[in-house]
């Protein structure tokens, strides 16, 4: 039963955190532009901003692409690209300690044979795994809480996020900023 709290534990932090944001009007606030705007005002402190805003953003579903397309459009493809893999990072640890100090291992007590066979395999190879789930799916919120849930460890974690990230956001850091330069934005 433990298991059920605790999911419920993180479901209920989780939608508090979102009914915060958007009934504040934060939520329309966070957007583009406004990252964009934050960014080139101040390089240091914009960026530490961007950070913590990607961090929340990343627990209350704002998806991952949105801060890099403003960092790519407001530093440019390398430093915007620089700044957004720091935040991500940043942001997927975060998440991943907030989570796993709420739900713990849940996932892990389940007694279901798909997700036995899921977890062993995270626990052969576990930066492996995360790696290429970072690969596939970047910082998507729900990879984030899976992981945290799995009983992964936290080094295994940060390593595999490390080492996943850099591709996906190369990848959109040329999209981001070929968009930008062909709508004369960037």
């Amino acid at each position: 039963m433990d298991k059920y709290r605790r999911l419920l534990l993180v479901a209920l932090t989780l939608a508090v955190l979102l009914a915060i944001f958007q009934f504040s009007g934060l939520r329309e606030s966070l957007s583009l532009q406004y990252l964009h705007d934050a960014l080139l005002a101040h390089k240091f402190w914009g960026v530490v901003l961007f950070a913590l805003l990607f961090a929340l953003g990343n627990l209350i579903q704002i998806p991952g692409w949105i801060f890099l397309a403003a960092a790519v459009l407001a530093l440019g493809r390398l430093w915007g690209g620089l700044a957004t893999y720091v935040a991500a990072t940043f942001s997927c640890c975060c998440t991943f300690l907030v989570i796993r100090l709420l739900g713990g291992d849940a996932l892990r007590q389940f007694d279901n044979q798909l997700a036995q066979r899921i977890i062993a395999h995270l626990d052969e190879r576990p930066v492996l795994v995360v790696a290429s789930l970072r690969v596939m799916f970047q910082t998507v919120p729900a990879l984030n809480y899976a992981l945290s849930l799995s009983g992964v460890r936290f080094r295994h974690y940060l390593a595999g996020t490390l080492l996943g990230l850099p591709l996906p956001i190369a990848l959109y850091c040329l999209f981001f900023d070929y968009l930008g330069r062909a709508l004369h934005i960037s």
